[in-house]
């Protein structure tokens, strides 16, 4: 059974889901204007270059940490992250440079390497060498990732640029993420070859995660199938950026393993709140076109339990959904639908069954600022969508 149809046929009409009411006000951030830590805007002398003085983040808000010390630390890590991913990425033939830091210089969240440095802070090595190098693995893989992702989207643009595939070739586009992979793996070596077998089981889980996407639900539980795909895709990198930065900093081990459960945790309230946008908010809003996400077929949280609504609504947007989506009309009509179902709030829910699970792991960790700012930039990202 093609996946599409697979999907719709496990969304039978399910009763309507226990009404919540969530409030705007608990995620909140009352925190010090000054203790930020700015790796996407400011002053251009402040911000991290690469060798031959371009800079490399983009327009990307700032997140307050809620401690002044605290973010000096982690914009010190973040701009050791910058230098030696474009000291490695530059390092090669001049064919190769432009390709291969292509991605890296249209700029990006670098939340990955952030992440990696706040659960440094449970160490007692914050600033040790490896934590740098184990931030910069992560944000490497991550954009190889992204090099590879664009190739089989067929994606035109990426961070606001051209996709390598789009600029250049497929073939271009592989060979840059491979280069990026071949570095990453240069570095993993350099630390020990306990990182090295993490780093193996991590890409087994991107891998199999993307090849989950790839084919589909098949018979089973398409939401079940949606939350392996992103935690295997998403939540498996953040957790693994979180368990880089505390094991090198020398944290104990109960809190590395509590830690890289906590990034999981982070990593699936993420893309769960990215597809919620993708589907509920404007391009003014998004920066995104609404729906791109059906557009291609593909069925996010939100969309999974529209479907599975028992209004009239929901009836129609399975009917809808058995074939592709023709024009733009049709999208448009699909996105009406979704909005007149419990689908937006069902996915809000489990994106607080998430945010649950990061406070429990928090409150199992040290209360020092780190922990206070983890807290506050998950409730920051479910502020995205209310």
């Amino acid at each position: 059974m093609p996946a599409r149809t697979a999907a719709i046929a496990a969304a039978e009409p399910a009763g309507p889901a226990p009404t919540t009411t969530h409030s705007k006000d608990f995620t909140a951030l009352i925190v010090p204007d000054s203790h930020t830590v700015d790796y996407g805007k400011g002053d251009q002398q402040a911000r991290p270059h690469d060798p031959q003085g371009q800079s490399m983040t983009n327009g990307t808000p700032q997140l307050d940490l809620g401690d002044q010390e605290l973010a000096e630390r982690v914009a010190a890590g973040l701009d050791g992250v910058e230098k030696l991913m474009f000291e490695r990425l530059s390092s090669g033939h001049d064919f190769l440079n432009e390709k291969v830091t292509h991605l890296a210089k249209a700029g990006g969240k670098r939340f990955r390497p952030m992440m990696a440095m706040l659960a440094s802070e449970f160490g007692d090595q914050p600033q040790a060498e490896n934590v740098v190098k184990g931030a910069t693995i992560v944000e490497m893989v991550h954009l190889a990732t992204l090099y590879h992702d664009d190739v089989m989207d067929e994606a035109a643009k990426r961070r606001g640029v051209d996709s390598a595939n789009a600029r250049w070739t497929n073939t271009v586009a592989i060979l840059s993420g491979d280069f990026l992979l071949a570095e990453a793996s240069r570095i993993m070596s350099e630390i020990d070859t306990a990182t090295v077998a993490h780093f193996a089981d991590t890409f087994s889980d991107l891998v199999t995660g993307q090849m989950r996407e790839t084919v589909g639900p098949g018979e089973g539980d398409p939401v079940e199938h949606y939350l392996n795909v992103i935690r295997e895709k998403t939540g498996v990198l953040i957790a693994s950026a979180a368990f880089l930065g505390a094991t090198h900093s020398g944290a104990k081990d109960e809190d590395v393993r509590t830690l890289k459960e906590l990034g999981e945790a982070v990593g699936m309230i993420f893309q769960i709140v990215d597809d919620v946008i993708d589907i509920f908010s404007d391009s003014t809003q998004s920066g995104k076109t609404p729906g791109t996400d059906l557009r291609e077929g593909v069925f996010t949280l939100p969309v999974l339990y529209a479907m599975r609504d028992s209004s009239p609504a929901g009836e129609e947007l399975r009917a809808m959904l058995t074939g592709p989506l023709i024009d733009d009309a049709d999208v448009a009509r699909a996105l009406d639908l979704i909005a007149q179902t419990d689908g937006r709030q069902r996915a809000l829910d489990d994106v607080r069954g998430y945010l649950a699970d990061v406070d429990k792991h928090l409150d199992a960790l040290p209360d020092i600022p780190a922990n206070r700012a983890i807290r506050q930039i998950s409730r920051y990202t479910v502020e995205r969508v209310g």
